[in-house]
């Protein structure tokens, strides 16, 4: 696959997450607003907030300067960056965000068919907070987290679903490649160990340890040091960062695949 044709399969998805993520923030009623996610210090109000600030800078809309009070979940640069965005936001009414998501999304949608990417290691000519992201990088984390934060919202207001889209398939799969940097840095076990990750209804990866204490990626083997089976949403809360998974199954030597789920968290 080029370049060009992997970066459009990014475009897609993304923007099959955007219509699933407003579809769903229309359907809240208004108390569904102020119901806390697992993300923490911030309700459905600030994830929907969080989402239209990111997508309205990425359409090319000026940066936005607000004091940012010491709180404990706005920490570090980025931290506090998002944090500004929801700040900003903290009188918006649902319809006002729900409308800047879809209007800034559109535009940049337009604007990314009408000159698509055709090189990953390419340079953008906007991206927020200044990270340091090539083409590659960016397409491919936003549908990760426009999915993810459908998700937070679908949890806090008792609304589950959607854990089999394209942007589900998508996060899952991304989220599954840290395998080898959470069994061979985060846990360490000795050479010739082998891990497998089934999350359901995603193909299951595996690693295998070196000598040099790296886990390299291998076909997953019939009889594995351990292997690790749990649903697709036990899988994207733990690894997401946003709570426990609520069952785990594990084959093999529980206590590596449990310090593997406790050590397994590849967003902020």
């Amino acid at each position: 696959m080029s370049d060009a044709e992997r970066l459009a399969g990014y475009i897609d998805v993304w923007w099959q997450a955007i219509n699933d993520f407003t579809t769903l923030l229309e359907e809240l009623v208004p108390q569904d607003w102020a119901e806390p996610t697992d993300l923490p210090g911030w309700n459905v109000h600030d994830v929907a907030a969080h989402t239209a600030h990111l997508e309205a800078v990425l359409a090319g809309e000026p940066e936005e300067t607000v004091e940012v009070a010491e709180v404990p979940h706005a920490r570090g640069v980025m931290g506090r960056y998002t944090e500004q965005g929801v700040l900003a936001r903290r009188e918006h009414t649902p319809d006002e965000l729900i409308s800047e998501i879809r209007e800034s999304a559109t535009r940049r949608h337009t604007g990314l068919l009408a000159d698509p990417p055709t090189v990953g290691t390419g340079q953008p000519s906007v991206v927020f907070g200044g990270m340091p992201w090539d083409w590659e990088l960016l397409l491919r984390n936003r549908p990760l987290d426009v999915w993810m934060h459908e998700q937070d919202v679908r949890r806090a207001t008792g609304r589950p679903g959607n854990l089999d889209t394209a942007p589900a398939e998508h996060t899952v799969d991304y989220m599954g490649e840290a395998l080898g940097v959470i069994v061979g840095k985060r846990v360490a076990p000795p050479a010739g160990t082998t891990v497998v990750l089934a999350p359901s209804g995603s193909s299951p990866v595996a690693v295998e340890v070196g000598d040099d204490g790296r886990a390299r990626p291998i076909d997953p083997p019939e009889d594995p040091t351990v292997r690790i089976e749990l649903s697709r949403e036990d899988f994207i809360v733990t690894s997401g960062g946003r709570r426990s998974p609520s069952q785990v199954a594990f084959f093999g030597e529980r206590e590596l695949g449990q310090q593997v789920i406790d050590s397994y968290r590849t967003t902020p």
